[in-house]
């Protein structure tokens, strides 16, 4: 019986090993995404051929790329264990308030009275299932005070405000919702579902969001870009 237990234990022991080694395997392979979007920040000039145009499109993806930069962390990605991003993050290389933020899509525009960083805009026909409603989400529009780089034309409390592809909505900041601690300087950008009565759900949860790559024509899901900064290969 002791033999039984010992071998049991054993057994859940490398169970459990081979588990935490998995995660930790995934984790420190996409680590090296990391490290290439330190070395962009640093160095922004020294990996110029990874910037995608604002405004640009993938073959005929139905998306508009929303800003200039490269897109440095993905759908799914993970920062830490236990971690799930839950869109896109567009790298600019310049400095805060410099780099332009457009709609990827028509839609309605809303601003939350106390959303300083933030928009989102209500798609009611999703361009890939369109018999469902999506909504898209800008973030990090501000310094790292606070104060907004929000376009003038979306004041907070804007609401249902019709804007087309390609409309101006702001600029690229690096505000991290706690002033004082900045994040790096970005457009974090995701697709949220509508919890079927025409409300978003919390973009925070990423069963909340939807894998942003055939919207934009490039793969942008972690679980099948382990490495490498997406690109958009139209030939």
């Amino acid at each position: 019986m002791k033999k039984k237990t010992i071998i049991l234990v054993l057994a859940l022991f490398l169970v459990i090993i081979t588990g935490i080694g998995l995660i930790l395997q995934t984790y420190f392979s996409r680590s090296s995404r990391a490290r290439k979007v330190m070395r962009f920040i640093r160095q922004p000039g020294s990996q110029e051929e990874l910037i995608i145009p604002a405004l640009s499109r993938c073959g005929d993806a139905p998306f508009l790329m929303p800003s200039t930069g490269m897109i440095g962390f993905i759908w799914d990605d993970s920062f830490r264990p236990g971690h799930r991003h839950q869109g896109i993050d567009i790298f600019s290389g310049t400095d805060v308030g410099e780099t332009p933020i457009y709609a990827a899509y028509d839609g309605y525009l809303t601003r939350q009275d106390d959303w300083k960083a933030s928009l989102i805009i209500r798609i009611p026909s999703d361009p890939l299932n369109p018999d469902k409603q999506i909504w898209t989400y800008y973030t990090h529009l501000a310094d790292s005070s606070g104060n907004s780089l929000v376009s003038e034309a979306f004041p907070p409390g804007t609401t249902e405000k019709f804007v087309a592809a390609g409309t101006y909505l702001g600029l690229q900041g690096n505000y991290s919702g706690t002033p004082g601690n900045p994040t790096g300087i970005h457009l974090h950008f995701s697709i949220v579902k509508d919890d079927g009565s025409g409300v978003f759900l919390n973009e925070l949860k990423i069963e909340n969001t939807l894998d942003p790559s055939p919207y934009f024509g490039m793969v942008l899901n972690a679980n099948e870009n382990k490495n490498d900064i997406p690109a958009c290969n139209n030939e």
